[in-house]
């Protein structure tokens, strides 16, 4: 691993990871390309002890490109907000930039990010997200563009807005290590929706979100339906954990999964029993496919990809998946 004089380091790019073979050495070649003094970044990688070649991919790279500095910290806790603190606590510059394994950033990121946050724009600032599929499969690109739909995505402007602004959160995020030391790093417990709650404590304690159009990376999504349902089902389970401590983070977007899954159990059951609740049902659960169905013809269209009219099964995974995450945590003891 290549090592530099601390005092050179402005920017520490730290990046939790686990089993990131196929993508560790496509996240590096990006930061390498950044249009920012090479001199001033460290990357440090807080690897959960990847069973894969993940490591041997790093060292292979920095091996091969000693301008950048890469280092790799050990993951004790195995999770995204310990790696993230691991990473922060052995960082030397004074902003951090928090950036995915399976992510690529274009090669402005990290100098937008920084010149944000010099100007007083606000205390985290990131960009948006252009969802790749995570393999060459059907499933898989179907996946990828739903989750960069309304109907998957909600109103979350990192995925589908087109317009800069202050916001609620952003992905990864970029913010002076003081500020992230100051309140507390990332919260361990929390072992999903940790950004969000981190951002929804800087804006609690007077600190903005900015998210900027021209701060953009590739994110690659789950490349399969059991993946894609793992990662929802864990968002929606500990989403309930988040609202204990912040019960006014609720968006609509992340209420209505659980509220139609709901919607479905009840008025299935009270079906049996009564020709009303059964009508209800029926209406409901036809809107509801029916909604799917058309979005999807209508992005195969528009978009000629005929993997899209798979999209329903991408729709369906996401949203049963959070809203029973989010219940079973609701009414788990």
């Amino acid at each position: 691993m290549v090592k530099k004089d601390k005092k050179q380091i402005e920017v520490s790019v730290i990046v939790p990871c686990y089993n990131e073979e196929n993508t560790i050495q496509l996240l590096l070649s990006a930061i390498l390309s950044q249009n920012f003094e090479k001199e001033k970044i460290e990357v440090i990688i807080a690897d959960a002890n990847s069973e894969d070649q993940t490591r041997i991919k790093i060292v292979e790279f920095a091996e091969k490109h000693k301008e950048l500095s890469i280092c790799t910290v050990v993951n004790p806790g195995r999770t995204i907000p310990a790696a993230v603190n691991a990473a922060a606590n052995r960082a030397s510059g004074e902003i951090l930039v928090r950036m995915d394994a399976h992510s690529v950033p274009d090669k402005d990121y990290i100098f937008h990010s920084v010149n944000l946050l010099k100007s007083g724009k606000a205390q985290n600032v990131g960009g948006v997200w252009e969802i790749q599929p995570g393999s060459k499969t059907c499933i898989a690109k179907a996946i990828a563009r739903a989750a960069s739909h309304p109907l998957g995505a909600g109103d979350a402007n990192y995925r589908i807005s087109r317009k800069s602004g202050y916001v609620d959160t952003v992905p990864f995020g970029a913010f002076r290590k003081d500020v992230f030391m100051k309140l507390g790093q990332f919260n361990e417990k929390m072992l999903s929706n940790e950004d969000y709650e981190f951002n929804t404590r800087l804006r609690k304690n007077g600190g903005k979100v900015w998210m900027d159009t021209r701060i953009r990376s590739k994110y690659f999504a789950r490349k399969n339906l059991k993946e894609i349902a793992r990662q929802y089902w864990r968002y929606g389970f500990w989403k309930v954990k988040m609202l204990k401590n912040h019960p006014d983070s609720l968006r609509w977007r992340q209420a209505i999964p659980p509220l139609f899954l709901l919607f479905i159990f009840i008025f299935g059951i009270l079906s049996f029993l009564n020709p009303i609740a059964l009508i209800i049902f029926l209406v409901g659960t036809s809107a509801y496919l029916l909604a799917l169905i058309i979005a999807s013809l209508i992005e195969s269209v528009r978009r000629r990809e005929i993997s899209y009219l798979l999209m329903p099964f991408a729709f369906i995974a996401m949203h049963f998946n959070w809203g029973g995450g989010f219940l079973y945590s609701l009414f788990k003891k």
